[in-house]
């Protein structure tokens, strides 16, 4: 029975993410338009953000650490979108968009989980 618990937590946590990035991305649509995926970026981004974060602050084998990893921010984080999105742009012909969706996004994601790690790294000094 502790297992399926820890499934029902977890994806009632992907629910809560996906809800999350589902806001947020439609926030960045209706701001930003749909000419360049920021929404996407941004989720990506943030996602990678507090994962860094996660991961060197949350005991590695307890539930929070499988609540908020795997489920919220696995429903939050989107690079499948990202991929589809990218692809869209090439299937469209914007090489120049879709190669600044995949610098930016790797690049920024990748920075990110570093600056979350090291934020999570400088926390537990304290």
């Amino acid at each position: 029975m502790p297992m399926l618990k820890t499934y029902l937590a977890v994806m009632l946590g992907g629910a809560v993410g996906t809800g999350l990035r589902m806001t947020l991305a439609a926030w960045c649509a209706a701001k930003y338009g749909e000419a360049f995926p920021i929404g996407t970026l941004l989720v990506n981004v943030l996602g990678s953000l507090a994962i860094g974060l996660c991961a060197g602050l949350l005991d590695p084998e307890g539930l929070a650490r499988q609540v908020v990893m795997v489920g919220v921010l696995g429903g939050f984080t989107t690079f499948s979108a990202f991929s589809l999105a990218t692809l869209h742009l090439l299937s469209a012909g914007e090489w120049v968009r879709a190669g600044a969706n995949i610098v930016l996004s790797v690049g920024l994601c990748l920075l990110a989980v570093w600056l979350g790690h090291i934020a999570a790294t400088a926390f537990q000094a304290r």
